[in-house]
Order: C-alpha cells, then structure tokens, then sequence
C-alpha cells in the first residue's frame, strides 16, 4: 500500500490519501485566493474522488478487487484483475471515471447556475463547479497517455497492433505534447498554457523509463537463476558483475570443506544483513544438500530480514518439513506480515492434513495478496491438490 497520510473506506473501498495530495489543494487555495480557491479546491478533491470511484465501481463489476489512491496533482484507481478482461470491459473501466465526473458536474453546475449558461463574473461557486467536473472531466478523455482518453484510445489501437499498442500511443503522445508545446510557445494568447503540454509528455517518459527497467530487471533475475543453477550443477561460478551465488551455495562449499561452523555463520548472517539482496534462491539445489544445511541452523529457527526468512520457508517446504516451516512461517508472517509467509503456513498444514489451518491461513493470506499473485502461489503449490475440490477452499481464496 501506499504511504499516506490517510485511510478511509467508502462504498467498500480502501482510499489513501497521500500528503501530495493534501500539498496540492494547499497550493490551489494559495495560487487562486480564498474567494475562488477555497471552493475549487474542495470541488476538485470531491469530484477526483468520484473520478476515482467510477474507476473502482466499473473494475468490481468484472470481479477485480480496487483501491483508490489521492496523491499530487491526479488520483488513481489501481485493480487486479481476477481473469483476462476484454477490451470493452477495459475500456469501460477507463471512460467511468471522466465519464461520471462529467454527469454529475453538469447536474451540480445546472443546479448551482440554474441553466446551462456561462457563469457570471464573481460566481465562484459555479466557476469552480465548471471547471472541476465537467471541463476537467471532458480534458481527462483527451487521447493522450496517461490520461483516460489515451487508455481508451490505446485499446482501440490494439485492434490493429495488439503487440505494439502501448509503444505507439507512448510515442504519439509524445510528439502530439511537443507538438502543442511549440505552438502554444509561438503564440501569445496560449504561451501562459505552454508549460501544461509536458504533463502528458514527462508522464509518458517516466512510464517508458520504468518499462525499460522492469524489463531489464527481468532480464537480468533470469541470468542470475542460470548462474545459480550453472554453479549447483558443476560447483563452478559464472555470474554477471555485481551478482553473487546464494548464500545456500556458499554455505555448502564450506560444509563440503569441513568446515560446518562456518557455513552455518554464512547462513545466520545472511539472515541479518540488511543490504540489497544481489542473489537468487538455491532453486536448483538437491534436497539431501539443503537438508543436510537446515540442520546446521539452531532451533528454533530464527527470523531474519524478509527475502532472505522467505528462503529459507521455501527451503523448508522443498524437503518437506512441514512441521517446523508451519512454526517458522507463521513467526516470520508475524514479524513481517508479508501474505506469502501466510501461503507457506496453509501450504505446510495442507502436507500435515490439518484442513482447518490451512484455510485460515489462506484466509488471512487472500486479506492483502493481490489476486493474480496469490491464485498463481495457489494454482502451483501440490500441497493443496487434495483441497482443491473442497467448497470452502475456493472461498478462502477468493476472500
């Protein structure tokens, strides 16, 4: 979740209200005066929040689970999808959100005007009613990234390139945004304008720039796990610059060399060391190897920083001992509170025969996993094939 500076419900969804946010209606109050600002500002934070909740009510009604987030200058509806959506469903989702802010702030500007012409001059009220529903919300179905109309326009491009809708509507921003850039630049009348074309445009460079690394990252976790897996197979290391064998890996060199009291301390200190993790888990390692390190570890066994007590939970469950990864997942869950700890105690009652646990703890797994996540950790764990067809298994993850 997001940091924030405050969380309420409403309609059944988590809202978080950011302190950028709260900056932002600040900074409208201060740039346009008290007689205009004050009312704007509290228009614009209402009618975001409807925004916001069209985008929420559209991604329940296809079974999506949504949380709102307010931060500076925009909000955002942010859902996981329980199942593939359909174009159309896609897009109905992007058009809610402008297209109720737009409904609802024309009936309370024709309720506040009493007509649809133009405000007086000194009508605060209606002005800023105007402009934070239904101009606002006409502006946010521009066919622009990251706006509403962009999504919307980008699943219509996918009828003609599925594969490289998103690139080509990242670059039709942009040269659309420096496009008006340069016009408004030239032309008096709009150059006090010129400065909003690089919203979109320094948007869709930062989503871009995030793509490339998450790409890169992805890249890069599938280089690491062969290398892991090169040096378990043939004790040799080949990794790439900046990256290091397992922990696991290194420990097992030491026990190999006689030297038990040392590689138990690699094991312990890793599970306090509080720098970046730069390794993959000992995936490829043979059971009898990684049974033979467990048992270097004292008991109980202790919790350390959260990749590193993930490990060795899922190290307890390769070789099967359910028993003392039920215990240890469960103190780690409590110390960390990360819902895949949770998974692993389901999974290790589930191996133990112990139905009723194993629910509850998926239950208070499905509390804050994200659906995609917590269905894929499910769909390949075998030690639920034998709830699979139980009723009350399939609503414990659906919770």
């Amino acid at each position: 979740m997001p940091s924030s500076a405050a969380a309420f419900r409403i309609f059944g969804f988590p809202v978080y209200v950011r302190s950028g946010f709260l900056v932002f209606m600040a900074l409208v109050i201060f740039i346009q005066g008290w007689q205009f600002g004050l009312p704007f500002a509290g228009f614009l934070a209402a009618f975001t929040l409807l925004h916001e909740l069209g985008h929420a009510f559209a991604a329940r009604a296809t079974g999506a689970e949504a949380e709102i987030s307010l931060d500076f200058m925009a909000g955002y509806a942010s859902f996981t999808p329980t199942r593939p959506l359909a174009r159309w469903e896609r897009a109905g989702i992007s058009f809610a959100g402008p297209g109720i802010q737009i409904l609802v702030g024309t009936i309370v500007y024709l309720a506040v005007r009493g007509g649809l012409a133009r405000p007086e001059y000194g009508d605060h009220i209606a002005f800023a009613v105007l402009i934070a529903g239904p101009v606002m919300g006409g502006l946010n179905l521009m066919p622009l990234l990251p706006f509403d109309g962009g999504n919307i326009a980008e699943v219509a491009v996918e009828l003609f390139s599925p594969r490289h809708a998103r690139r080509i509507m990242q670059w039709f921003t942009i040269a659309l945004t420096v496009a008006a850039f340069v016009f408004m630049a030239t032309h008096q009348q709009y150059l006090n304008y010129a400065l909003f074309a690089f919203i979109p445009f320094v948007s869709v460079l930062a989503t871009m720039q995030a793509d490339r690394n998450r790409v890169q990252a992805r890249a890069d976790q599938r280089t690491l796990a062969r290398a892991e897996a090169f040096a378990w197979a043939t004790g040799q290391l080949r990794f790439p610059h900046g990256a290091l064998p397992s922990p696991w890996f290194l420990a097992w060199q030491r026990l190999q060399d006689g030297e038990p009291g040392v590689a138990r301390q690699m094991l312990l200190a890793d599970l306090d060391d509080p720098r970046p993790v730069r390794w993959m888990p000992p995936d490829a390692a043979p059971r009898d190897t990684l049974r033979q390190l467990i048992a270097l570890l004292p008991r109980p066994l202790p919790v350390g920083q959260m990749f590193s007590s993930f490990v060795l939970s899922a190290v307890l469950l390769k070789v099967g001992d359910y028993y003392d990864d039920a215990h240890y997942a469960a103190a780690a869950y409590a110390q960390h509170g990360a819902p895949m700890f949770a998974v692993h105690v389901a999974r290790s009652a589930a191996a133990l025969g112990d139905r009723d646990t194993a629910l509850a703890w998926l239950r208070t797994a499905a509390r804050t996993a994200p659906p995609d996540v917590l269905a894929v950790a499910v769909q390949t764990a075998a030690e639920f094939d034998s709830l699979r067809t139980d009723p009350a298994f399939s609503a414990a993850v659906a919770q």
